[in-house]
């Protein structure tokens, strides 16, 4: 435990001398920063500049897309509606431009990871970006029917507006169907990054991977957690602190991780799940179904199954 050196009225009296020993941080630094590049066998040399996609910039593409998405709701405030068309045609056009920016970026760290040329990243960004800017009238309609989900499902919404404004569920739903087109299109950076913005702002985790049907709502928020291969069917609720998780990890020959194997819950139409529910490995929720709070399964069950929390018993074995 470290303590506060005592201080002599001298030392007082000349005050801080501003002296960090930063020639020997510095290079310390240097020497931790190539140990673990050598141990990971990381490209050096890079030409300058951050050689990687940017937070900061995701985070305003995703401000801007939401507002495009939605302008008279999540756009401007001195929006009107004879405007409303030139705004959005205005803000795609900046957004996608800094997307496909961003996207280049991956494309060309990934070249470089793999020892491959990178010439070919700005055409392939391109035409992921054409596919993605392509696919969001789609993904407005079915934000439309998470929006309408969740204004049906909760008592306490007094309008759709209400919940598009105010909800953490729909953010992190708008930041999920946004991320899982660009994850499944060859950017899974961005779509992570995308998907990691919205867990700061609302305490939910949803991987860009998971599949996600329409009219999904989720009520409260906090604490949810959804993986990667998760596969959630239309017309699913849940509630916080509810976990679609892996049970296990399984590992190679060599003691790694494999990725990639399908190892989250399937969860089937209209199942409501109520906060704190954990649900782990590769098994199916049947449609209909309601897991209530606080369960813990790691078993399938059929269609319009009840699952509450195990009863207690008596050591004779009788419940209680």
């Amino acid at each position: 435990m470290s303590t506060i050196p005592d201080l002599s009225p001298q030392d007082c009296a000349e005050g801080l001398t501003g002296h960090w020993q930063l020639q020997r941080i510095v290079g310390e630094l240097r020497a931790a920063r190539d140990e673990w590049r050598s141990r990971n066998g990381r490209v050096s040399g890079e030409k300058g500049g951050r050689e990687l996609p940017s937070r900061e910039a995701m985070r305003d593409i995703l401000e801007a897309l939401g507002g495009a998405l939605f302008p008279m709701r999540l756009g401007p405030v001195d929006l009107r509606e004879e405007s409303e068309d030139f705004y959005v045609g205005h803000t795609l056009d900046v957004a996608l431009n800094s997307l496909l920016d961003q996207a280049r970026l991956e494309l060309r760290y990934v070249a470089r990871q793999r020892g491959e040329d990178a010439t070919c990243a700005d055409v392939h960004g391109e035409r992921l970006i054409q596919d993605f800017a392509s696919a969001l009238p789609n993904i407005r309609r079915i934000l439309d029917t998470d929006v309408l989900a969740a204004y049906q499902g909760d008592p306490a919404a007094r309008s759709v507006d209400e919940v598009l404004l105010c909800y953490p569920g729909i953010l992190a739903v708008i930041h999920h169907r946004l991320a899982h087109h660009l994850y499944n299109n060859g950017l899974p950076l961005l779509a992570r990054i995308s998907s990691e913005l919205a867990h700061s702002a609302t305490g939910i985790d949803i991987h860009p991977g998971a599949r996600i049907g329409p009219s999904f709502f989720i009520d409260h928020g906090t604490g949810v957690v959804i993986g990667e291969t998760a596969i959630i069917g239309e017309g699913v609720r849940i509630y916080q602190a509810v976990t679609l998780g892996a049970k296990r990890f399984p590992a190679d020959d060599d003691g790694q991780l494999q990725k990639g194997h399908a190892r989250h819950p399937i969860v089937e139409d209209d199942v409501v799940i109520y906060a704190g529910a954990t649900i782990l490995g590769r098994i199916t929720i049947g449609k209909g179904s309601t897991i209530g709070g606080n369960v813990w399964l790691t078993r399938s069950v059929p269609p319009d199954s009840n699952v509450n929390q195990a009863n207690l018993q008596h050591d004779d074995g009788a419940q209680k």
